[in-house]
């Protein structure tokens, strides 16, 4: 005899997308309907699996008294409850779709309520989720109605009929993992709870149901037509054009368009028997026309971000003000795009978007890359059993977006492989929306879909496709293609987006793309600063490549996201300074310049000393005008001189205040001088001591010792640094990885041997030898000493010697001040970081930092600091000139203790600040994942010579 039981729980490896729920709608934001947010604290009780038959807590008068407390929204793994998980394309359960482990972590969660006195008693009731992790189930004062999946999606049920006017019981069971897990493997922290918005609306006898907003523009015309369907019928009323018709009814008015740029909205009210529904009514037109994407009738040039939803310490569970800190941000920073990865964003970003103007291509919430460790076997984007859960996610998508301007492509899902479920998906949303465009990178031939996409393709790929030379069915040579991920923004970088950015105005098919990604998603935790992948404890985790944003986890800009912002700028201006004119050329696609003030500034020796308005033409877009620059002023100091252009908003906007800078140029007019330094005498020997000018000097060794009243120790040739994310890559790039190369080379333990120290009538020459243990390869290294009696001057000769395959992590000297020297001041980039290929945004002039201000917190600790193109540099009592400019960093660690450090808290100070002048440093890439460092950007193992001038300062 042999029985069999089921569960009751069985919904969570139903590949359906659940029961119960209402189709699916338009979202709106204002309605006179009441609403109530439920929104607070909830009880909660973890459970290990999800097999207990037990929902007696659904039942009305269960006593709770003894369960803990979350906040809705949130994650109950961020507020003390189990841990989370963090792949980036793994699945953390055995992948055997649609079943899930026996151990799955199940959080019931209960919230008691009364309705307002003031509750209407007629009409309905509607009970919406925006969001829930991964499934869930819902009772109503006892009452089963309904379960889900689709996390990141809108669910709404018809409660009307169970509420009662007090003691109302909402009994929501959350399971960690279920069938729709396997749809949801997208790149982020595995984290189960009731994240969005839980809200009662009520629903008045002939209320709104669905609408669908047509708001097209006719740019030769300059004429709106708008028409609005409703399933209820009403009025549609938009007072500032004069707009009284019925719902279903085409009106044609002259208008001025949407777009990112002039983010022009109307509004309006749809009204019906019993509902007034806020409008905000975007004119804009989306077409695929002469092989690009064009808005009204403009081809776009997308400067864009993906963007997934992140907080340090409530993870997915955003506020407003977080959202539009983040909107605001895009804008300040000249970002126009947004690519919602992976998944619908809170509602109220896109009203944001529309808001203050951001282009947005809006992705369904939908990812099964762990199946590409099996070839794509099983993959539920090819097995009709999963379709239906596609179109419902899709459909999801497109109903509750669709009435936003902002949106103007639709995207499949992202990583996903190929299958007839993705085709379903396509031809649905073009049968239901035909005003946009769809993307999915996956479809490299291009079948389903309005766009060739690509992640990552190097440079020299990304201009063959643009010069068309990249074959490919008949179909997709016709369509223009967009970079949805590049510029992989993990660590220190991402480097070449500049040369990125000069293919994408190069070439017209080429109409931009979108860096990866928007923010690192490190949670906040008192051990680390901010924990990444495997600090939970996680069986199978993928480490900092979670941290891999233009902004820190505390929304602090990276200077990845100053490069970007310099790179995209609007405004292009170019001059050579010498004959005193500059062109100004206007980037943007749809605004003009008459939101911008231009001046001019002229600095010598990094200093301003004259400054005056820049008379600039309101230039439309596209157009250049040349403009002339003032008379230098005299300069009896004969110092290094330039200009500096400027571009600032000339009056408070929406989105940045008066004076804001958005585009900026600068022209060398006279170089610096270089002054000789005089042969004083020559190196005199003492007891144990060589002193030569001002400084003293290891009789043995020929260290350098001091320099008038500072003591210096250690001044050494040093090559090393703390690999970058990019320096090290991602294990499955076919190409050079230079991070462990550099490492498997012995580059981070060099050797330093002696091989003379030579006194000669007017010099002090130490020559060494410095290569790594176990390998012939190595650098002569030669160290000659003068002095003026004032200044000491060193010259340092580099030599390769034996076969270098491998180019040079930096190439320069290092060198060890007192622990109490506090800051910096110097002539040159900053006033941040930048690198070979990452100084677009290092701008020419005097700075000055504390030591700690010098240093740039990345999540995961690697090479940082560097200020570019430096003259000269004071710091701890010592000036520093060099012949010619070079890299300066400091920090109060070696770079040996920032490679060893895992997190932040890991760097201590010591007794010591080091310092680095460098005559080289290797480009940074973004081989985290994409193309490492370009050739030109390589520092290549060659002969060099350079110069530094010390001379204590005084006073």
């Amino acid at each position: 005899m042999s029985f069999r039981t089921t569960s009751a729980i069985d919904y969570v490896e139903d590949v359906s997308p659940g029961s119960g729920a209402l189709p699916p709608r338009a979202r709106y934001a204002s309605s006179d309907a009441r609403s109530l947010s439920l929104n607070g604290s909830w009880r909660f009780r973890l459970s290990p699996t999800a097999d207990a038959e037990d929902d007696s807590f659904a039942a009305e008068g269960f006593d709770a008294g003894d369960w803990a407390e979350v906040s809705v929204p949130g994650h109950w793994v961020l507020q003390g409850h189990g841990s989370p998980i963090y792949t980036n394309h793994l699945y953390p359960f055995p992948v055997d779709p649609p079943r899930v482990p026996t151990g799955n972590p199940t959080g019931d969660h209960l919230h008691t309520f009364d309705l307002p006195p003031d509750w209407p008693s007629d009409g309905g009731a509607v009970l919406r989720f925006d969001g829930v992790e991964s499934c869930a189930r819902v009772w109503l004062n006892g009452t089963d109605i309904g379960e889900f999946k689709g996390s990141r999606l809108p669910h709404e049920f018809a409660v009307g009929h169970l509420l009662k006017p007090g003691g109302n019981v909402l009994a929501v069971r959350v399971h960690q993992w279920s069938a729709g897990s396997y749809l949801e493997d997208q790149d982020q922290w595995w984290l189960p709870g009731i994240f969005r918005d839980v809200t009662l609306l009520h629903r008045p006898a002939g209320g709104v149901l669905d609408f669908f907003v047509h708001a097209s523009y006719d740019h030769v015309e300059g004429l709106g037509t708008l028409r609005v369907d409703s399933d209820v019928d009403g009025r549609v009323t938009v007072p500032a054009l004069d707009i009284d018709v019925a719902t279903g009814e085409s009106v044609t008015v002259p208008v001025r368009p949407w777009t990112a740029e002039t983010p022009q909205l109307y509004d309006g009210v749809l009204a019906t028997e019993g509902e007034r529904v806020a409008l905000r009514v975007g004119f804009r037109t989306v077409a695929l026309e002469d092989g690009l994407i064009k808005v009204n009738g403009t081809p776009l040039l997308f400067k864009g971000v993906n963007r997934h939803e992140w907080h340090p310490e409530r993870g997915r569970a955003l506020d407003l003000e977080t959202m539009r800190e983040d909107v605001l941000l895009m804008k300040r920073h000249n970002i126009n795009a947004v690519r919602t990865s992976h998944y619908p964003p809170h509602p109220a970003f896109l009203d944001l978007c529309d808001e203050y103007g951001l282009w947005v291509v809006d992705e369904c919430d939908l990812e099964t890359h762990g199946f590409t460790e099996q070839a794509w076997r099983d993959n539920p984007v090819d097995d009709d059993r999963w379709t239906p859960a596609l179109l419902d996610r899709a459909a999801r998508m497109v109903e509750r977006d669709k009435n936003h301007p902002s949106v103007v492509v639709w995207s499949l899902g992202n990583e996903a492989g190929t299958g007839r479920g993705l085709t379903a998906m396509a031809e649905w949303i073009r049968g239901r929306d035909g005003s946009r465009l769809i993307h999915y990178e996956g479809d490299i031939d291009c079948r389903d879909t309005d766009v060739y996409s690509r992640m990552y393709a190097d440079h020299a790929e990304v201009e063959s496709i643009g010069r068309g030379l990249d074959g490919g069915t008949h179909r997709r040579r016709g369509l223009p293609f967009i970079l949805c991920e590049y510029g992989h923004a993990m660590g220190n970088g991402p480097g070449g987006i500049a040369d990125y950015q000069h293919l994408f105005e190069s070439y017209d098919r080429i109409q931009g793309g979108f860096i990866w990604e928007w923010i690192d998603h490190g949670i906040k935790d008192e051990r680390y600063g901010f924990a990444y992948g495997g600090d939970f404890g996680e069986e199978l985790h993928d480490g900092n490549f979670v941290c891999d944003g233009l902004l820190f986890p505390d929304r602090t800009p990276s200077p990845g996201l100053v490069e970007y912002k310099k790179v995209i700028e609007p405004v292009r201006i170019v001059g050579d300074g010498a004959d005193g004119t500059v062109r100004v050329t206007n980037g943007y696609d749809f605004a003009d310049l008459s939101a911008l003030a231009f001046e001019w500034s002229y600095q010598v020796d990094g200093e301003t000393v004259e400054a005056g308005v820049l008379p600039v033409p309101e230039l439309a877009p596209g157009e250049s005008a040349d403009v002339k620059l003032p008379d230098p002023p005299a300069d009896p100091r004969g110092g290094e001189t330039q200009w500096t252009v400027r571009a600032t908003l000339a009056a408070d906007t929406a989105w940045g205040p008066k004076d804001h800078l958005v585009a900026w140029a600068q022209f060398p007019l006279s170089a610096r001088p270089l002054t000789a330094v005089a042969q004083s005498d020559g190196p005199v020997l003492g007891e144990g001591q060589i002193t030569l000018g001002p400084a003293a000097f290891d009789a043995r060794t020929g260290g350098l010792r001091s320099i008038g009243g500072v003591d210096v120790r250690g001044l050494r040739l040093d090559v090393w640094r703390a690999p970058t994310d990019n320096d090290n890559g991602a294990a499955w790039q076919p190409d050079q990885r230079y991070g462990p190369l550099w490492r498997e080379l012995g580059l981070h333990r060099m050797q330093h041997r002696l091989e003379s120290v030579e006194l000669g009538d007017d010099a002090l020459t130490v020559r060494t030898r410095v290569a790594p243990a176990a390998r012939e390869v190595a650098l002569r290294t030669v160290y000659r000493w003068t002095s003026d009696g004032t200044r000491l001057r060193l010259t340092v000769s580099v030599a390769p010697e034996g076969d270098w395959r491998l180019p040079l992590p930096r190439l320069g000297i290092r060198l060890g001040l007192a622990g109490s020297v506090n800051g910096a001041r110097w002539f040159g980039g900053g006033p941040g970081e930048a690198y070979p290929d990452t100084k677009s945004a290092s701008m020419v002039g005097r700075w000055e930092s504390t030591i700690d201000g010098l240093q740039t917190p990345y999540v995961r600790p690697q090479e940082n600091g560097a200020r570019a193109d430096v003259r000269w540099v004071e710091i701890g009592g010592l000036r520093v000139e060099g012949e010619p400019e070079f890299w300066f960093t400091a920090r109060r660690w070696t770079s040996e203790q920032l490679d060893a450090a895992e997190h932040p808290t890991d760097l201590l100070a010591g007794d010591t600040v080091w310092v680095n002048l460098d005559h080289g440093q290797q480009g940074i890439g973004s081989q985290s994942c994409g193309p490492g460092a370009l050739p030109q950007y390589q520092l290549r193992s060659a002969p060099a010579e350079f110069t530094f001038h010390f001379s204590e300062i005084h006073g």
